[in-house]
């Protein structure tokens, strides 16, 4: 049975795409310059799956991410995202898809003249909400889903990476989302500070049923949190499985990756 949200918080209905699945991205291309990024991209998120997206520094990973959300536009190839195509959407069409799509940015991206739950608040503001008391309450609800009960009133310059990277993620899910893209959510944490990370996005998902894309160079992370693998390799997916199956693949292009070994004539991307 469905674990119901804190009071106030329900969880959206999950819309999904034609074939049913929450994300569907088909033949997405995208050129910077003169470099070809993403070469033809096809991926599916099924609703409630927790999908990682894997691959060597600068091979995509972030740019594929910031296109699912509509804050890069494709050359080519379509994006879904909960039954619609947002290819070519304007912003004021694409508020509503990021009412079901909250987004962890790897820096935590707050606002240092905020305060914690004024950073955690800011979405509902602007969405319009003016009831004071309304929106603390809700902040304090996703305080209490990632264990920060009782900070409201901290600086960012006061909170530890992982403190940032927790607030982040309360500000991503005060919409309540049906869909949470994380982009490098361990990045610069120590091991026992990533596992908290990496216990409390599969938390998420088993409680609240949220659909998960992480973009991570994390191993141990992609491996703890992913029902599903997908390697980006050469600006295409190049695997997709699970992690069982990712760990006994041996395709020498991923042993290369697992093993942190070169390739003997790798492609040189440079974005994200």
């Amino acid at each position: 049975m469905k674990e119901r949200l804190p009071a106030g918080m329900p969880i959206k209905d999950q819309q999904t795409t034609r074939n049913g699945a929450m994300i569907a991205v088909r033949d997405l291309r995208k050129a910077i310059g003169d470099e070809e990024i993403l070469r033809g991209v096809d991926l599916d998120v099924a609703v409630g799956e927790t999908l990682a997206i894997i691959g060597r520094s600068g091979g995509g990973k972030s740019v594929l991410l910031k296109h699912l959300i509509g804050l890069m536009q494709p050359d080519a190839g379509e994006i879904w995202v909960a039954g619609k195509n947002i290819t070519g959407m304007s912003e004021r069409q694409l508020t509503g898809i990021r009412q079901k799509v909250g987004i962890l940015f790897q820096s935590g991206a707050l606002f240092d003249s905020m305060t914690v739950e004024e950073n955690i608040a800011f979405p509902l503001r602007e969405a319009g909400m003016r009831d004071v008391s309304a929106m603390r309450a809700r902040v304090n609800e996703v305080l209490e889903l990632v264990e920060l009960q009782g900070e409201n009133s901290k600086m960012p310059e006061s909170l530890s990476g992982g403190m940032r990277k927790r607030v982040g993620l309360a500000r991503a899910i005060i919409r309540q989302p049906s869909c949470v893209l994380y982009d490098e959510p361990t990045s610069g944490l120590d091991p026992v500070v990533s596992d908290s990370i990496n216990h409390l996005i599969r938390r998420l998902q088993e409680r609240f049923q949220i659909t998960s894309i992480v973009v991570t160079h994390d191993m141990k992370s992609a491996m703890q949190v992913a029902d599903r693998i997908a390697y980006l390799h050469e600006g295409r997916i190049y695997f997709d499985g699970t992690p069982t199956e990712l760990q006994q693949c041996d395709d020498p292009i991923i042993q290369d990756f697992l093993l942190g070994r070169s390739e003997a004539a790798p492609h040189q991307d440079r974005a994200g």
